[in-house]
C-alpha cells in the first residue's frame, strides 16, 4: 500500500515539474507562480491535466522538457503565445521545428546593401533595385539583426 502511496507521490511530482518547467519557460519562477496561484492568477490545476497527458506521451519528464523547450524557443523566436497543449499539436513534428535564425544584414541610411565577391565591394540597393557602389567608410554600414 506505501509503495502505491510513494509512486502516487513521484508522478505528482513528475508532473508539477513539468507545469513548473512550462511557466519557466513563459519567464516565470516558482515564487511567481506561488504568488500568481494565491491570487487566482494562475489557475495551477488547469495545468496539470496537460502535463499529465504530456507526460504519457514523452515517457519521461526529461523528454516532456525538452518537447517544451523546442516548442518554446520555436514560438519565441516568432513571437508567438505558446501553451503546453502546443507541444501536443506540434509533437509529431517537434524535430523539424527550429527557432528563427538570428541574421545581421548590412545597411546604409536605411537601404539594404549587399556584399559582391566577384567585385570585392559594397553596393547599395536602391528603392528602384539599382545596384549603387558604395563609397562611403565601413564604419558607416549600420547592421540590423532580423530573423528568418
Amino acid at each position: 500500500m506505501t509503495d502505491k502511496k510513494t509512486r502516487k507521490k513521484e508522478k505528482e511530482t513528475s508532473i508539477q515539474q513539468i507545469v513548473n518547467h512550462y511557466f519557466n519557460t513563459k519567464g516565470l519562477t516558482l515564487d511567481e507562480i506561488k504568488k500568481s496561484a494565491k491570487k487566482k492568477k494562475i489557475i495551477y490545476s488547469r495545468f496539470t491535466r496537460p502535463a499529465k497527458q504530456l507526460l504519457s506521451l514523452a515517457g519521461s519528464v526529461k523528454k516532456a522538457k525538452e518537447a517544451i523547450d523546442r516548442v518554446a524557443s520555436w514560438a519565441i523566436s516568432r513571437n508567438l503565445d505558446y501553451a503546453i497543449e502546443t507541444v501536443f499539436k506540434k509533437w509529431l513534428e517537434l524535430d523539424r521545428l527550429k527557432p528563427k535564425e538570428i541574421v545581421k544584414k548590412p545597411f546604409y541610411h536605411g537601404s539594404p546593401m549587399v556584399w559582391s565577391e566577384t567585385k570585392k565591394k559594397w553596393f547599395v540597393i536602391s528603392e528602384d533595385g539599382e545596384w549603387l557602389e558604395f563609397n562611403d567608410s565601413e564604419k558607416e554600414i549600420e547592421w540590423k539583426i532580423t530573423t528568418h
